[in-house]
């Protein structure tokens, strides 16, 4: 079977803080006014959207190649789903800093960048808008009862971020410093937001 680009999206938890999970470095980020965002970015053994298993094998296999990227700082990820298998630095939105297993669940930390794209990102995280996360990668499938196999060519490029997920409960989850200042905050966000997007219309 002939290799092909593999998507899957998961969503990132909307709700919920989980500063347990933050490190001093990532809190001194957060408190500068830094945008991380944490939860499930794949999982093994288990349909997703769009009806594909992938092994607990593969998916091991490729988690352990890519926490030597996380490890380097160049896990990068774009905005949106390119139709190639190359990450474009022009699109790049956010910095995956930590992958960990939790069960069959792989999940993964994010610092979103101060990039073109990392800007938009955190614009429609400011403005409350649901994102999740999606791998990409390459490889064949074959179909079983279980559903479509992810088979052993596969190889894993990237998250990106995205609006639709595939996997589910892999909506990303941003990570505060104060609970209270970003649901009090966020009414005057979304105006601001509003406001800025009638103002470069005129």
């Amino acid at each position: 079977m002939s290799k092909q680009l593999l998507t899957e999206y998961y969503e990132l938890c909307p709700n919920g803080v989980c500063e347990d999970i933050l490190t001093e470095s990532d809190k001194r980020f957060v408190k500068d006014g830094g945008l991380i965002m944490s939860g499930v970015i794949q999982r093994y053994g288990e349909a997703n959207g769009n009806r594909r298993v992938y092994t607990e094998n593969v998916l091991r296999r490729e988690a352990d190649k890519y926490k030597m990227l996380v490890q380097e700082r160049r896990a990068l990820g774009e905005l949106d789903h390119p139709d190639e298998s190359v990450i474009n630095l022009r699109n790049v939105s956010h910095l995956v800093t930590e992958i960990w297993w939790d069960k069959n669940n792989l999940m993964g930390k994010i610092q979103v960048l101060n990039t073109p794209s990392g800007q938009v990102l955190r614009s429609l995280v400011d403005a409350n808008v649901k994102v999740g996360i999606s791998s990409r990668g390459t490889g064949s499938v074959r179909e079983s009862r279980e559903g479509t196999i992810v088979e052993d060519d596969f190889n894993l490029i990237c998250f990106d971020m995205v609006s639709e997920p595939s996997t589910r409960d892999a909506f990303m989850m941003q990570e505060q410093k104060n609970k209270r200042a970003l649901i009090e905050g966020r009414e005057a966000k979304i105006n601001s937001l509003i406001n800025n997007i009638l103002k470069k219309g005129k």
